[in-house]
């Protein structure tokens, strides 16, 4: 007895790959903010109480979003979740241009949710948790006197344009046809662990224009004065390894093959 072979799944609409991406980035974002807010430091005011998750928590937070977001809503849009990402792809050829302008227009809805739904559970927390998380910059990056560390604005650009570069890289990467199938969210999860480990001292670690820009949005002033560079130079990394990745290493394979 034989078997008619299943069909092919449909390539999923426009609709439904905008609603994935609304949806990851608010994942995405959801659970980054949330955790620096309420979990971070949580207990004393010096976070000194071992129940705080600390920097090693927040960058784990992220990942473990990024890779379920990957595994729940890759196989219908890709999983992007931030517009350098988007930009990057499309520079790399991975991602048509055309439809680079909607998935960030989706990334940005989603982020701004994801930071809403945070602020609106701290807006029920104890007297003055919504100031304190709102003065900070409620998780907005920053440099100089906003930074984390008291790192200037070369060291943002430079740790920007680096980390996002090697993020875009690690995608390209693992999500070739000659990488092995089924890993990649993985990867990219432990990935951007890493590059947030390094990054948060000094700027608060972006990588993701649409989180900064969510994040600024509710920090207001100062945090809002230096969103520039949160725009800016992870598109910037993004789009240096989208080129370099198509040409130098696309390029070679190519040149093997013939």
């Amino acid at each position: 007895m034989s078997f008619p072979d299943a069909p092919a799944p449909a390539e999923p609409s426009l609709a439904a790959k905008i609603i994935a991406e609304i949806a990851g980035t608010f994942l995405l974002v959801f659970g980054l903010v949330g955790t620096a807010t309420f979990s971070a430091f949580f207990g004393d005011a010096d976070g000194t109480n071992p129940l705080g998750v600390g920097f090693l928590g927040v960058a784990i937070a992220l990942g473990l979003t990024v890779m379920i977001g990957a595994y729940a809503f890759g196989p219908i849009s890709g999983g992007h979740f931030n517009p350098a990402v988007s930009l990057g792809l499309a520079a790399a050829g991975r991602f048509g241009w055309k439809d680079v302008p909607i998935y960030i227009v989706s990334q940005l809805v989603g982020a701004v949710l994801g930071a809403l739904a945070v602020f609106a559970i701290a807006s029920g927390g104890p007297k003055g948790f919504l100031d304190k998380a709102v003065s900070g910059g409620f998780v907005s990056n920053g440099f100089g006197e906003h930074s984390p560390g008291g790192f200037g604005l070369g060291s943002a650009i430079a740790v920007e344009i680096i980390i996002t570069c090697l993020f875009l890289f690690v995608i390209l990467g693992v999500t070739h046809s000659r990488a092995h199938q089924g890993f990649a969210p993985i990867a990219i999860g432990f990935t951007l662990t890493l590059l947030l480990l390094i990054s948060i001292p000094v700027d608060n670690a972006s990588i993701n224009p649409a989180r900064s820009i969510a994040t600024a949005v509710f920090g207001g002033g100062d945090w809002l004065a230096q969103l520039w560079v949160f725009i800016v130079f992870p598109i910037v990394g993004g789009l240096i390894a989208g080129l370099s990745y198509r040409y130098l290493f696309d390029g070679v394979r190519k040149l093997a093959a013939s």
